[in-house]
């Protein structure tokens, strides 16, 4: 092995924070035995705080309206293509309660930036699934508000928040983004959210168009920065009607490289294995787990719109019922020596006050 590199993951796995070099190097003279050596140190870690269980999420994805014009993004407002559809409050609620009956304590409500759903419509949903689900997490993931929105939500019952900031880099996010969006109004927000008290998610793509390694090292470094309470990554993958259609798909070996990383940067961080690595390769998900990864997401939406949410192309499981999907991961985490929890999943260190 790489002595190098091995030396850095025993630093990382120690506790150690590292400079920016030393994350390029990490980076740069990665090989597949430096990749084993680093997940067999992420999953000791994980154990460690999580055992072996695999928290649920449950996702609604209640709308594809969005106001923004993101160049990866297939909702974005320029695909004239997509399909657009928002659920009504009732049903949220009844993605909720199928949820309930098959084991999830949290609802991961996500959806494009929508004019739509003002603070006013988000608070009444927010409150609506809190007294239904007294005992579950809600999540909201939609987007850049004001922090006197978020404050809304917060007080309205909302325990997390999504905000994926994408590249830690301004020069790679205007690439990225039309000028109306900056990285500096992204991280404010995420600031923002923190204060306000909500368990805090951020995250970025792997392999995005213009993408370096100096690229993903600032962005662990922001991550060490902020230490969020969860981040999650994914490949990037090419949606046929955005300005990327042409462009390569993010590597699993990379992605799954990098969240063992964070696994080490952050130990007890809520860290998915996304659909997306379950898109790019059929096994992708189980390997995220084995990377150090403790969270999934199956879909709660109705199958009806699920084809409907597409932020990139060939999106897996858009046709399975939400006890479809349960069965599936949890058959799928049960094969690599995993068991998904009936849990409300929160942060350890913030866990004693939240009502679990």
């Amino acid at each position: 092995m790489n002595t190098p590199v091995k030396a850095l993951i025993d630093r990382l796995a120690a506790g150690h924070i590292l400079d920016r070099g030393e994350l390029i190097t990490l980076l740069e003279q990665r090989n597949p035995e430096a990749a084993d050596y680093l997940f067999e140190k992420a999953r000791a870690v994980r154990h460690a705080v999580y055992g072996r269980d695999v928290y649920l999420r449950g996702l609604i994805e209640f709308t594809s309206y969005c106001k923004n014009d993101c160049y990866y993004c297939g909702i974005r407002r320029s695909n004239h293509k997509a399909q657009r559809y928002r659920l009504t409050r009732e049903e949220i609620l009844q993605c909720c309660a199928q949820g309930y009956d098959l084991g999830f304590r949290t609802f991961v409500l996500q959806g494009g930036e929508d004019p739509f759903f003002t603070d006013e419509k988000v608070v009444e949903i927010v409150r609506s699934i809190k007294q239904a689900h007294p005992d579950c997490a809600v999540t909201l993931s939609i987007g850049e508000r004001s922090r006197e929105s978020y404050r809304m939500f917060r007080k309205a019952g909302a325990d997390r928040y999504l905000l994926r900031h994408e590249t830690a880099s301004a020069d790679h996010y205007a690439k990225l983004h039309p000028p109306a969006l900056t990285l500096e109004k992204r991280k404010g927000c995420l600031r923002d959210l923190k204060e306000l008290g909500f368990q805090v998610g951020c995250g970025f793509m792997v392999g995005s168009p213009y993408q370096t390694n100096e690229h993903l090292v600032s962005d662990l470094l922001f991550l060490q920065e902020l230490e969020p309470h969860m981040v999650g990554i994914g490949p990037f993958i090419p949606h046929s009607e955005t300005p990327f259609a042409g462009e390569s798909a993010g590597a699993l070996e990379l992605t799954l490289y990098l969240l063992g990383i964070i696994r080490l940067i952050l130990p007890e961080v809520l860290l998915p294995a996304t659909t997306a690595l379950g898109t790019i390769h059929p096994t992708g998900r189980e390997a995220g787990i084995l990377a150090g990864a403790n969270v999934v997401m199956p879909n709660l939406s109705p199958t009806a719109v699920r084809s409907k949410y597409l932020l990139y192309d060939n999106k897996i499981c858009t046709g399975d019922e939400a006890a479809e999907c349960r069965m599936c991961l949890g058959g799928r985490m049960n094969r690599i020596g995993y068991e998904l929890a009936i849990s409300r999943g929160d942060y350890p260190s913030l866990s004693k006050d939240c009502q679990s």
